[in-house]
Parts: C-alpha cells; structure tokens; sequence
C-alpha cells in the first residue's frame, strides 16, 4: 500500500461512511499523515471508522459527523490493541497457547479462507478492467486483504474479533460497489422477484425486518450474480 493510497482509502471510507460528499479539511489531512507516520496499518484505521461510525448511527445522533477527528479517539483505541497484538514473538506464542484461544477456528483455517477470498477477488478484480466502481473496489479490497493477512499471520495474539470486523468493512465497500453499477431496472426487477417469494410470509414479519430481508436477498442475488465472495468467518 503506497503512500498515497494510504490517504486515498481513508478518504474515501470517511466519505462513504458520512453519507454526502465533503471535502477532507487540511486538519483530517495532517490527522491521516500523522496515523501514517506513526505506522498505524491501514486496515486498523479503516476498521477503527467503519465502528465510530456505526456507533454514532446506533446511538441515532442527530448531528452529522463533518470531521475525521470524531474517529480519531477510536483509532487510537484499536491501534493501542494492535500493538498489544503484536507484543511477543509469533512462535512464542504458538508454543504457549497453540491457535488462538478465542477463536473457534484454528488459525490455519482462517488464514486458509483469507487466501481463498483473495485469490478470488484477484481474478474478478483481473478479469473486470474497467474504470467502473467495481473493478476499482475489488482491486483495492484484493490489497486490503493481502495486508490483513500478513497481519493476522505474524500476530503473536491473533483476535478473530477485530479480523471480522474489518472483513465486515470491506464487504460493506463491496456491497455498495455492486449496488452502484447494477442498473437501477434491474435492482427493481430482482426486488419485485423476491418480496413475490416473501408475499406468504409478509403477515408474520414486523416492517423493519421484512425491509431488512429483502434486503439481504437483493444483496445475495447481486454477489452470486458478480461471483463477489462472502469475507466473514461466519462462512468458514
């Protein structure tokens, strides 16, 4: 991940998270460079606004986030735990306590699923050279990955916790990167198809979950269509 990258993914996860397009102040652009310059990795400063922001939507704040500064308490939060992570040497680690002890997969597994979903998202990312929002976003999304699995590897404490969250982060990227170059027919159509298939179980269903699931099937419509992979560790 170069340099400018590092400023260009935070950018663009603050502005997605946000909502509206606004324009990074050079206060947030001194915040992004000091992160830089301290080595907080990236996938720990995107996962870190990825749960300021969901907190903030959870507790339902009227006021809008206008800075990166509000997640900046946050970021620092996850990279103090980041380096506690890395405290101790890998193989220290591996004949004290074997896979992590918090994880109910064994660590070869998960990083099994990782290189999978990698390889994956390489070969779309390949075959789809285009300039549009999805070929971008799986690139970006395939060198996300490499670096959250050499992180994960070298920890000497790995933490499925914070590894869901970030692979949470970058399916969210994904998600909206379909929805944006799917035609807005076709979105309709596949949306009619299945609140037909759910029009039998719409009496026992309260709105906000009848909404949710018809969501969650237009988005699992879209990634078997585009052949995009499912990242969580639920799909192990």
């Amino acid at each position: 991940m170069n340099y400018f990258s590092y400023f260009s993914e935070i950018e663009d996860t603050f502005i997605r998270r946000r909502g509206k397009h606004l324009m990074l102040s050079p206060i947030d652009w001194a915040l992004i460079e000091s992160w830089k310059e301290r080595g907080v990795p990236l996938h720990v400063a995107l996962r870190a606004i990825e749960h300021a922001f969901d907190s903030h939507e959870a507790k339902k704040r009227k006021r809008s986030v206008k800075s990166l500064l509000y997640c900046q308490e946050e970021v620092e939060a996850q990279y103090s735990e980041w380096l506690e992570s890395r405290a101790g040497s890998h193989e220290e680690s591996k004949q004290e306590g074997g896979d992590d002890a918090r994880s109910p997969f064994s660590q070869e597994l998960v990083q099994a699923h990782l290189a999978r979903a990698r390889e994956t998202l390489a070969v779309l990312a390949e075959a789809r050279k285009t300039s549009d929002e999805l070929g971008e976003v799986l690139a970006r999304a395939v060198n996300l990955l490499t670096e959250i699995e050499s992180d994960y590897a070298t920890a000497a404490q790995p933490d499925v916790r914070r590894l869901e969250d970030s692979l949470t982060g970058i399916e969210r990227m994904l998600s909206d990167a379909l929805y944006s170059v799917t035609p807005a027919e076709q979105l309709e159509q596949t949306r009619k198809s299945i609140t037909q298939q759910l029009r039998p179980y719409r009496a026992h269903m309260d709105a906000t979950a009848y909404e949710q699931t018809i969501a969650n099937l237009v988005l699992k419509h879209l990634r078997e269509q585009y052949g995009v992979p499912r990242l969580s560790l639920f799909y192990l």
